[in-house]
């Protein structure tokens, strides 16, 4: 298992721990030496292994589409030295293209091929018919997983939320609507293809990338200012370091955010007024330190972030920034970039 490999399973079972799953119990049942895999070296788990790690983990999620659920949450970075080269890119077709040649250090159940012409590109999953074959659960959910991703990727490259043309895949008619709403287009059912359009428009943009080492810096302030035991061991944790990891896609929805965590929204809102607070509170908290922070670093305008932190107006988060703060953003500290 190379290091792309190992960085991959371990932000598969940070996940896995983020949805409430037993990590020993997950790994026991996969066959898996939990220790090992977490330890500084580490063997290779076989396809087989693989197979039974997504297989237990979708069964005991109760989440067929924990795959699809888990692109929409992982950020590039958890992929190591293949985020950092696909960062580094100076545009998204590069980003792109780099993403591809890559692929294979990630997984050996596929590959992929970028089409580009006038109008669009397209990204298409190229099977290894023989891993595929002695893992068949684990390339299904790879498959979802790398087609969200991409989506959510391009969204944090260039700090817009993107919209795909279309996208072609498998998938059983009970999670069309779910699909749907991760893949933000109404997807096209085939037996065999997977793959995802983009507008060309998007081919040429530059990349945004400091957003990235930014916000981990500011995972770790939010982290290392909480008292006590770490985080997420309540709902109201969770759903704040939910919002916080992925502030670049701007403040998502409650809704976007209960699928996630394989919950209704009425559930959700319950457990967090079990703890007495509303999600409006936490998005609000969230808003707020990230906007003092963006500010504070000096790197970005304020129409920017406004922008990343999912305002249309900048009236708007003139306003809520004034609220908490009671001052505008402009005047706030020094050396802020204004215009």
């Amino acid at each position: 298992m190379n290091d792309q490999q190992k960085q991959f399973i371990l932000a598969f079972l940070a996940y896995a721990a983020q949805r409430d799953l037993s990590l020993d119990k997950l790994c026991r049942l996969s066959g898996v030496d939990l220790r090992e895999i977490t330890g500084d070296r580490s063997n290779p788990i076989s396809l087989k292994q693989f197979n039974y790690l997504w297989l237990h983990a979708c069964h005991l999620s109760n989440d067929p589409l924990f795959g699809l659920h888990l692109g929409e949450s992982l950020q590039l970075a958890a992929l190591g030295m293949v985020g950092e080269i696909i960062k580094s890119s100076t545009t998204v077709g590069q980003g792109v293209e780099h993403a591809v040649a890559l692929t294979p250090l990630v997984t050996d159940l596929f590959g992929m091929t970028v089409a580009c012409n006038a109008r669009s590109f397209t990204l298409s999953l190229i099977p290894n018919d023989a891993n595929r074959a002695a893992s068949p659960f684990a390339f299904e959910q790879m498959a979802s997983f790398f087609m969200v991703f991409a989506i959510h990727e391009l969204d944090g490259l260039i700090l817009a939320r993107i919209r795909p043309g279309h996208v072609t895949m498998p998938f059983q008619a009970s999670a069309a609507r779910e699909l749907e709403r991760v893949l933000r287009c109404t997807p096209t059912r085939s037996d065999l293809d997977y793959s995802i359009t983009f507008d060309n428009k998007y081919w040429d943009l530059p990349i945004l990338t400091a957003n990235y080492a930014l916000q981990q810096n500011l995972l770790q302030k939010v982290v290392a200012a909480l008292p006590g035991k770490m985080r997420q061991e309540t709902w109201q944790d969770r759903v704040h370091q939910y919002l916080v990891k992925n502030a670049y896609l701007g403040i998502v929805s409650l809704e976007e955010i209960a699928a996630n965590f394989n919950v209704s929204p009425r559930s959700l809102q319950r457990k967090l007024k079990d703890e007495h607070v509303t999600y409006q509170e936490l998005a609000d908290d969230v808003r707020k330190s990230l906007a003092l922070h963006y500010l504070e670093s000096g790197g970005y305008y304020v129409k920017e972030i406004s922008y990343m932190l999912g305002y249309n107006e900048l009236s708007a988060f003139s306003r809520a920034f004034k609220r908490w703060t009671g001052v505008a953003p402009g005047e706030y500290g020094k050396g802020i970039l204004n215009e």
